[in-house]
């Protein structure tokens, strides 16, 4: 007997999305093995509708010296609003909620595409000084043996949006990992626990554009978003919900200076650039 056919889930907008993963019922499959923090793998459904999800309580966070203040899971949340800000939609669908183990983060699963054959490579280590076309270079690694090899990525406007988008959201651990290429050619990025601190802590295999201008797109989108930012907008307020007021004021910092140098930014010095395991 054929097995049956598979109905496909519909489309659903961004806000059936957010109240899918809202109120939805969750029901946990299992555990994502090699994550530092506890992370679920469940499925949510809600009148009618299911999709998976990954589920990230607070009560399964270890605890980090220069975060002291709010939660990882806010922090997921606050990259989504800001992503979500953007027009970009560069993070999945993410949200606040009670669930097992209390509150957390659910954010909407994002699955690979179906043919992996036919998805761009993100991400190579070379054995040449240069990157080649096509490509950007973030540094050189030790590939062991005494070698070494160019680390590079893809000089792809979708990862380049991801760069803007760290740079102001002040992502501490942009790793190749965190890259998570989709379906209709769209590319997401995941992991945002270790973003808005007040002080510098950018780290990610994205450096491809240092110092380089900022698209104009770029440009007009920090625009909005400074606009967005204002005391007293919605944004404004639902970030002062999820980050500190010196983590807010910081943000707001970081998108001027984006919007005044016109560059992407370069290496502190001050902090480790690249993120370990980079991975």
């Amino acid at each position: 007997m054929p097995a049956p056919e598979r109905i496909p889930s519909r489309s659903l907008t961004d806000t059936e999305l957010l109240t899918l993963l809202t109120e939805g019922t969750l029901t946990v499959l299992g555990q994502v093995g090699g994550a530092s923090n506890a992370v679920l793998h469940c499925t949510v459904a809600y009148e009618g509708e299911e999709r998976t999800c990954a589920w990230k309580p607070v009560a399964g966070e270890q605890p980090l010296w220069d975060f002291p203040d709010g939660t990882l899971a806010q922090r997921e949340v606050a990259a989504y609003e800001i992503s979500r800000a953007t027009g970009w939609d560069l993070v999945p669908p993410t949200v606040l909620r009670d669930g097992p183990y209390g509150q957390g983060m659910c954010q909407l699963w994002i699955d690979g595409p179906e043919d992996a054959d036919g998805v761009p490579e993100l991400l190579a280590l070379v054995e040449h000084d240069q990157p080649g076309e096509g490509w950007k270079a973030v540094g050189f690694a030790d590939v062991g043996g005494g070698r070494t090899a160019l680390l590079v990525h893809a000089d792809d406007p979708r990862l380049r949006r991801l760069a803007v988008l760290d740079a102001v959201i002040n992502n501490g651990d942009r790793k190749g990992g965190h890259l998570l290429p989709a379906p209709g050619g769209l590319l997401y990025g995941i992991d945002h626990g270790v973003t808005f601190n007040a002080d510098d802590k950018l780290r990610t295999l994205l450096w491809g554009w240092a110092g380089e201008p900022l698209t104009e797109e770029a440009l007009r989108v920090l625009g909005i978003l400074a606009g967005e930012l204002a005391a007293g907008e919605p944004l404004a307020t639902r970030m002062a919900q999820l980050i500190t007021a010196a983590e807010l004021e910081a943000l707001r910092e970081r998108v001027a200076g984006l919007l005044d140098s016109r560059v992407h930014p370069k290496p502190s010095g001050q902090w480790p650039p690249i993120p370990w395991p980079p991975v």
